[in-house]
């Protein structure tokens, strides 16, 4: 009788058997095989072994503290079949065939772990949960849809941030980027020195961990975060690795791919569902289509993906998860932390001999209201393997063995976009979204020049501008309410802000509460200027930074932002003594606070301002003087202010936080600007100051400034 033992990966020792032949000790690290697999005079082919340089050259560790059962057997009274290369200096694949198994025991009495599943993430960019299986019926998603039919689908699954870079890097730490300061778009800072990726704690739980394709995260990596591995054959190589954790990633539903042109549409325009916000004009009915057909696209990548598997001999050992990276890539989804631009389709498909991993709503062509996001896809992973999640984790395992109880909120956030700055959280229950602007003075369509490629934006703009848009339609192209509000269920476009209505007092009053206790549970870092997130940093992380009240006082500076973009008369004495505060984060609100009041917070802090401008030592609130002074003061004042908006424009010499908040303004000064053409036409582009993630965006707005001023 021959019995085949499945694939796993054990450790490999040399010894020194007592005849003085060669010895093979071997520890099985993750065994997955049954004891009565192993019982006397049956034969087992054991594969892929593989060396391992630290046993190696730790080779009297005990068995029991590797953690898996021990096997011994002298190799030279059995069957060696494949000749193999094993040194101390060289890590190679043995192939053995272990004949006469009597001469195999089972020792120890550490017992077998449970089976562990393999874990696969199929993840497409850009996608809201526009597929047949959410009941779009516009959209053509066979393959998803005959998926969803034996999967579970999440109807309410968050991305947590609406752009691809925040998004991923969500994921991969288990934590809001607004508490490790990574929230915006195509930055980098760094987690504390004792926190991983998650794929480090993975590989600790024995995984061989995987992505061959985008990454995109705004945190440092430290070590290798992820294994080798080659893209020809990548089941077949997935196949000699088990268990593994493995992403792989698709681009064609991606936000560039709406406006590829020449297009030949499948799905007809004539019938595309216009939201309620969008202009319905041909350009918009094509982006719409043309999205759509990228979706059947990617519909087709994803059934290769599950062929790969199954003839792999992988699908029934493996958890499969489906998602989008964030909500669609047409303009007021992507980039916006409305449910629009969060919402992605969820699928999760659990093999039957995992069942015991699954929730209890889990059953095939099931769906679940459940409230999940994407900080809880790391302590939900690591739960499916076994593992209990850290407790600095801030999301909460929803599959597995330390599966939490369900969430009553999933939580947004929207931080620098490319070039433009912002600040705006969200937060939803099952039925209501909330969304809190911090920076109310800037209009929801700042010119992001990646967004106005498509021609949707720059055909809605040019609508807006002619003043031929609906109410609905012109709300993107205007400065935003503090607070906002829409009812999902009966505004699934979210057009009608029910913030001032008094029947919906509790809900606000509700979410308003738990946006709050969020941002006091993260420690959000988010309300420092940017640059202060890595100045403060500096000998630490950012994360530390937040948690340590010496190093920045959230209750004083949440407290003012709160004061400033709430736009309330009663505080604007709260403001003026903020900006004689001892905390540059506390006066740089309190100046965008005047800021925030146009000419009225002008006039009130007019002396304060001009003091501020030539004497505060914080570049970002000099700047923010500079604007009031420039927008609402008089000829000396505007001409200090230009002065110090050119000089703080110059990356070389201010770095490139500062640049960029001081061209935002300039961009946005318009014609109180014009004079500083020929000296932003000089400005440098390019630099140490500004390299890898952050290079492309002060050349972007010295290029729209130009042609803006020079109209």
């Amino acid at each position: 009788m021959v019995e085949q033992v499945e694939t796993f990966r054990p450790w490999v020792g040399l010894t020194h058997a007592p005849n003085g032949g060669p010895k093979f000790d071997i520890w099985v690290r993750n065994i997955d095989i049954p004891c009565r697999q192993l019982r006397n005079r049956h034969t087992a082919l054991l594969k892929d072994f593989s060396c391992n340089d630290w046993l190696l050259r730790n080779m009297n560790q005990s068995a029991s503290r590797i953690g898996g059962r021990e096997l011994r057997g002298n190799l030279l009274a059995c069957g060696l079949v494949d000749v193999f290369r094993l040194g101390f200096e060289e890590c190679a694949v043995v192939r053995v065939l272990l004949l006469a198994i009597g001469v195999l025991s089972v020792v120890g009495t550490v017992p077998a772990k449970a089976e562990q599943p393999n874990i696969l993430w199929l993840t497409v960019e850009d996608i809201g949960p526009e597929l047949g299986c959410y009941g779009d019926a516009y959209a053509d998603t066979p393959n998803l849809d005959r998926f969803a039919g034996r999967s579970l689908t999440y109807l309410n699954a968050w991305s947590n941030a609406p752009v691809c870079a925040p998004a991923r890097t969500t994921l991969i730490s288990g934590l809001f980027p607004p508490s490790t300061g990574s929230e915006h778009m195509r930055s980098e800072t760094r987690l504390p020195a004792d926190f991983k990726m998650y794929p480090d704690y993975m590989r600790d739980a024995g995984y061989f961990c995987v992505n061959p394709g985008k990454e995109d995260y705004n945190l440092t990596k430290v070590g290798p975060v992820w294994d080798k591995l080659d893209k020809g054959k990548p089941y077949e190589q997935l196949a000699q690795h088990q268990p593994f954790m493995a992403v792989f990633n698709d681009t064609r539903t991606h936000e560039s791919k709406i406006r590829t042109r020449p297009h030949k549409w499948v799905h007809d325009p004539a019938k595309a569902r216009i939201p309620a916000y969008h202009p319905d004009t041909l350009e918009v009915r094509q982006d719409w289509a043309q999205y759509y057909d990228n979706i059947t696209d990617m519909d087709g990548w994803f059934q290769q993906q599950l062929d790969g598997l199954e003839a792999a001999g992988l699908a029934d050992n493996t958890i499969v998860f489906f998602y989008g990276d964030h909500g669609s890539g047409m303009p007021r989804s992507k980039r916006w932390p409305f449910n629009s631009g969060l919402r992605v389709p969820f699928i999760v498909h659990i093999p039957a001999k995992f069942a015991d991993l699954a929730p209890s709503e889990y059953g095939s062509g099931k769906q679940t209201d459940r409230l999940v996001s994407f900080v809880d896809l790391a302590p939900t992973i690591l739960s499916l393997a076994g593992v209990k999640p850290p407790e600095h984790l801030q999301g909460y395992a929803f599959l597995g063995k330390h599966a939490a109880a369900e969430q009553p909120y999933v939580y947004g956030f929207r931080g620098r976009m490319d070039e433009r700055l912002d600040l705006v959280r969200s937060v939803r229950n099952k039925r209501y979204i909330y969304i809190r602007n911090y920076m109310p003075h800037k209009e929801y369509g700042q010119h992001v020049a990646y967004m106005f490629e498509t021609p949707t934006t720059t055909k809605w703009k040019e609508l807006f501008d002619a003043g031929k848009l609906t109410e609905e339609q012109s709300h993107f192209w205007r400065q935003k309410p503090t607070e906002e509000l829409y009812d999902l269920e009966n505004d699934p476009d979210e057009v009608h802000n029910l913030a001032d209505s008094s029947e919906h007092h509790a809900v606000l009053a509700e979410l308003r509460e738990a946006h709050r206790n969020w941002v006091f549970r993260v420690r959000d870092i988010g309300f420092l200027p940017e640059g202060e997130v890595h100045t403060r940093g500096a000998t630490s992380s950012p994360y530390e930074v937040g948690h340590n009240n010496a190093e920045y006082n959230l209750d004083a500076v949440w407290d003012m932002a709160n004061a400033a973009s709430l736009l309330k008369k009663e505080d604007d004495n709260k403001l003026l003594a903020g900006l004689n505060g001892s905390d540059s984060a506390v006066r740089y609100w309190a100046a965008l606070g005047l800021l925030m009041r146009g000419e009225r917070g002008a006039k009130l802090g007019h002396e304060a301002l001009r003091n501020a401008l030539s004497e505060d030592d914080s570049i970002y609130v000099r700047t923010v003087a500079a604007e009031i002074l420039v927008r609402f003061g008089n000829e000396a004042d505007k001409q200090a202010g230009l002065k110090h908006l050119i000089a703080a424009a110059d990356g070389s010499k201010s770095g490139v936080h500062s640049a960029i908040q001081a061209m935002n303004v300039i961009d946005q000064l318009d014609e109180q600007a014009a004079s500083l053409l020929p000296q932003v036409k000089k400005l440098p582009m390019k630099g140490d100051w500004a390299t890898g993630r952050y290079a492309s965006y002060v050349p972007r707005l010295i290029e729209t400034t130009i042609e803006d001023l020079a109209q």
